[in-house]
């Protein structure tokens, strides 16, 4: 067959639990089918959880502790950082991507900067600034927008939600059509339908959705019953203990939730991520008329999750499940060599969000020449059941996370740890045992096992 194709398939703020194969709430058949022919790992942690921080981890395979972009303040990729995409490209595959990367302000006009995203080692890109952004950036969809007499009432909308309550839920005012989702699934859709060149294909499709706001277009929007909706995690009582980010997010965000409103938002999101994963079954459908779907490594994954509700919170920028676990499918075709075990496979060993670009330089036969702290999947994709790592780190603002299989800690920004959860036997984390003298021994095992990754991973030279 070849050297095969890679298609990575990417949203932007999907919880680990929002698919079929995950939860018991969301449709999507597509992305089960790609479980179902491959492997999904259900301990998969963002790198942080937030847009910049963790999309710049991805492309680089450094930590946010070796980047020092700790949250989503403005800050642009230097065009000769090495990534993992200029290492696809160099064994001789032509990248593209479709949507959003995030890896450089979302500001004026993004057509602008196809030489910036050549060279982070992208050849062919449309790229869209996600749903705040395109308010006011200027992409070849925006501009579509534009010319169609539908930007002013996207912009209006959005002026109107947010000055109001951000957690608004109505259908977006573009219509299923011009959605952002479905421009981006069609960009890519019609890229590969025409692909007539020699080189194997590495394209990236990057949604910007299900991102909040909650505006999924009609049918979507009515798909789900907001009351058959999973019910949201209460705030556990604070306990003695330290405190950290968490706190002050929850001191700062207190949504005064309406009865029913929590499901409503989920149902909207649920819909969300059923529309892309329509998108990605026309994707899917065009590889396969091209006869190319049997040689196609597909990859799957979010960059962090959304608490929709749960500890009474929005959006991400935390360390509980709704928004550090994320999804992670892996479906490799027979000819790339790797003789995976019986397809429909689960993993349940922890895994980090920046192993995902050294699983694809390795499967493409590139090698990663600059030090990075991903790690290849390419073992535990052959056998499962073995451990790819002990645990997985996530940072945010000057704090870091552990989650094992037995344990999720985080420390505060002074090494104290303020998040304890018994994952075995709280996976919902609804009792923070952090700071109970019976788990100090616990604690302290922990916080060594967090320092001395931190002192394993650090870079000779400083970032820049």
């Amino acid at each position: 067959m070849g050297t095969p194709n890679i298609l990575l398939l990417m949203t932007d703020q999907q919880r680990w639990d929002a698919m079929g194969c995950s939860g018991d709430w969301v449709q999507t058949p597509n992305l089960d089918r790609i479980a179902s022919e491959g492997v999904q790992f259900t301990n998969c942690v963002t790198t942080s959880p937030v847009c910049i921080p963790t999309r710049l981890s991805l492309a680089t395979g450094l930590y946010p502790h070796n980047t020092h972009v700790w949250n989503n303040m403005n800050h642009q990729m230097p065009p000769e950082t090495p990534t993992w995409m200029q290492a696809v490209r160099e064994v001789g595959y032509r990248t593209s991507l479709f949507g959003k990367t995030h890896l450089h302000p979302h500001g004026g006009d993004l057509r602008e900067r196809e030489g910036l995203m050549n060279a982070y080692g992208l050849d062919d890109v449309n790229e869209i600034g996600g749903p705040r952004a395109s308010a006011n950036v200027l992409s070849h969809m925006t501009a579509e927008w534009e010319a169609k007499g539908l930007w002013d009432g996207y912009r209006a909308d959005y002026r109107e939600r947010f000055s109001t309550k951000p957690y608004l839920v109505r259908p977006s005012t573009l219509g299923l059509e011009n959605y952002a989702d479905v421009y981006v699934g069609q960009q890519a859709k019609q890229y590969l339908q025409n692909y007539d060149r020699q080189e194997p294909w590495c394209c990236w499709v990057s949604f910007g959705g299900p991102h909040e706001p909650w505006d999924t277009p009609e049918p979507y929007a009515s798909m789900y019953d907001p009351e058959e909706m999973p019910p949201a995690v209460p705030r556990p009582p604070a306990g003695e203990r330290p405190l950290g980010h968490l706190d002050r997010l929850m001191q700062r965000m207190n949504p005064a939730f309406e009865p029913g409103e929590i499901g409503r938002l989920r149902a909207n999101y649920a819909g969300n991520v059923t529309l892309i994963d329509t998108q990605i079954g026309e994707i899917l459908d065009a590889i396969a008329a091209r006869g190319e779907l049997e040689n196609t490594i597909i990859v799957h994954t979010s960059d962090h999750g959304e608490m929709n509700g749960d500890y009474g919170l929005i959006y991400k920028g935390n360390f509980l499940n709704g928004a550090v676990r994320i999804p992670l499918l892996v479906r490799t075709p027979d000819a790339s060599g790797l003789q995976t075990p019986p397809t429909g496979t689960i993993c349940e060993s922890p895994v980090e969000w920046i192993d995902i670009g050294p699983t694809l330089v390795e499967m493409a036969g590139g090698e990663l020449e600059h030090r990075q702290f991903g790690k290849s999947l390419c073992p535990v994709l052959t056998q499962p059941d073995t451990t790819h790592r002990d645990f997985a780190i996530s940072e945010i603002q000057g704090e870091i996370m552990l989650l094992s299989q037995e344990w999720k800690a985080a420390l505060n920004a002074n090494g104290e740890v303020y998040l304890l959860f018994d994952v075995g036997n709280d996976p919902n984390e609804t009792e923070n045992l952090a700071g109970r003298p019976e788990v100090a021994d616990i604690e302290t095992a922990l916080r060594l096992q967090i320092l001395e990754r931190l002192m394993q991973t650090q870079l000779e030279k400083p970032f820049r």
